[in-house]
């Protein structure tokens, strides 16, 4: 019974790039998942599907947007001194994507909270592994929030909080998530997203490496 479920939503799923007709619909998805304050909104959109459009994918069901995420190139050793979100993903318009760079960097992810039984993170997170292996990149690269931390940072400092959701002594929807995924933690970094009340402002960043990557 499972597996003709699971045949059901496949035939029902769409997962492919974002188009310039889809950017109202992707702008409000954005809004609904982190509100109007930190959500990119419909120039972000479409300056990335201009910019990088094989990096900009949504998830499509029964022809409702129900998931998105957005990505650029870049050459990370480039930020490493100033690895802020604003600053790495030039305010969300990605006019510093690098062509020519070695790390895709995943900007954003959003998924509609009515349609999380499908698990729309996982498949987008498998998308932009497939255009990272196409393009021949080393890595993905995110700064991903710790959202669950507000509810400890009178016990504990945010690297401690992440190295024990990575050990799976803690549970966190984002880092937990991404562990699950084959991300590694690189660091903890302070002052990422200021707005990011819940994590503090602090993000972690982790790192995919491309098994298929080859150096030339």
């Amino acid at each position: 019974m499972a597996n003709i479920e699971l045949l059901h939503i496949e035939k029902k799923l769409t997962i492919r790039n974002i188009t310039g007709n889809d950017i109202e619909e992707v702008a409000a998805l954005s809004d609904n998942s982190f509100g109007p304050d930190i959500s990119f909104k419909r120039d972000h959109f479409a300056s990335q599907a201009e910019i990088f459009p094989e990096g900009q994918i949504l998830a499509e069901y029964e022809g409702r947007i129900v998931g998105s995420c957005s990505s650029l190139i870049l050459n990370f050793d480039e930020y490493r001194d100033n690895h802020s979100y604003s600053v790495i993903c030039d305010n969300g318009y990605i006019r510093n994507h690098n062509p020519d760079g070695r790390n895709l960097y995943g900007v954003e992810v959003s998924v509609h909270p009515d349609y999380r039984k499908l698990k729309l993170g996982r498949r987008l997170y498998d998308a932009r592994k497939q255009v990272c292996k196409e393009l021949k990149l080393k890595s993905i690269i995110i700064g991903g929030r710790i959202p669950y931390y507000y509810k400890y940072e009178e016990e504990m400092a945010a690297e401690e909080y992440a190295e024990k959701v990575v050990r799976g002594e803690l549970y966190d929807p984002v880092l937990t998530f991404q562990v699950n995924n084959g991300f590694v933690l690189n660091e903890v970094i302070p002052n990422y997203l200021p707005d990011d009340d819940a994590s503090r402002a602090y993000a972690t960043s982790m790192e995919w490496d491309n098994p298929d990557f080859r150096t030339k």
